[in-house]
């Protein structure tokens, strides 16, 4: 085996055999460190799911049974009705668990999308009575096309948190910006305190909500490798911006 020259000798070949054989315990020990993390990532977060399931399940499954035995005790139908409101937020919170499980993934391929056809599918996805949805969007980007439906979520968090009711049904806007796009609605908007909380696990401003909602739009946007903020639309109502995409046009 040849040596290499220095300035001051030759190596000798015991001396490269040695550097190979660190830098191929380096490499394995770098492979080591990266699957550990992993490890510690994934269990970190079924720790986070069995946390969740305890904690938000719980409610809503003591609150069917108490009304079910104020039933059974009254026959009353306004207690059957609260069982079933019961069991459609427990139908709800699961979904957006396994949502959640399903989208928290880092984006490993994306594809071209046609971003007008995401919002239009969003939409039709997401029933919100007297409504309204603008859009003149055109262009293609690249992203998963499955979870860029995060829009649906946005739509949701709009018509969960009071869009502007008039009669011609609150509005909906959904705009290009450079670089991404906006979605806006006409609703009372969200106070600067809370602007920096509205992505945390577990945050809502509603009765009804689960808190994951704008997390799991976050995660998805975030896994993309996209940006995502809030301000305020211009008729006071909030105003999602998505930037850092990419367009053919």
């Amino acid at each position: 085996m040849l040596g290499f020259e220095t300035t001051s000798g030759t190596l000798e070949p015991f001396s490269v055999d040695l550097a190979q054989i660190l830098a191929a315990n380096v490499e394995v020990a770098l492979d080591r460190a990266e699957r550990e993390a992993r490890l510690q990532s994934q269990n970190e977060r079924l720790e986070q799911f069995a946390s969740i399931v305890s904690h938000d399940l719980r409610n809503p499954m003591s609150t069917a049974r108490g009304y079910l035995e104020a039933y059974r005790d009254s026959g009353d139908p306004a207690h059957a009705d609260e069982v079933e409101h019961a069991l459609d937020r427990m139908e709800r919170l699961t979904g957006e668990m396994l949502e959640l499980a399903r989208h928290g993934r880092i984006v490993d391929s994306v594809e071209p999308v046609d971003l007008a056809a995401v919002v239009d599918r969003a939409w039709r996805n997401v029933p919100i009575d007297d409504a309204v949805l603008k859009h003149d969007l055109e262009g293609v980007t690249y992203g998963d096309s499955e979870r860029v439906q995060a829009l649906e979520n946005l739509f949701r968090n709009a018509g969960e948190h009071g869009l502007e009711r008039t009669a011609g049904g609150g509005r909906i806007r959904v705009e290009r910006i450079p670089r991404g796009f906006a979605v806006e609605d006409d609703g009372p908007g969200i106070p600067d305190s809370r602007k920096d909380e509205v992505f945390d696990l577990g945050y809502t401003g509603s009765v009804d909500g689960t808190g994951y909602g704008l997390y799991i739009v976050e995660q998805i946007v975030t896994g993309h490798d996209w940006s995502i903020r809030v301000a305020d639309g211009e008729d006071g109502g909030a105003r999602f911006e998505i930037t850092g995409l990419e367009f053919d046009l």
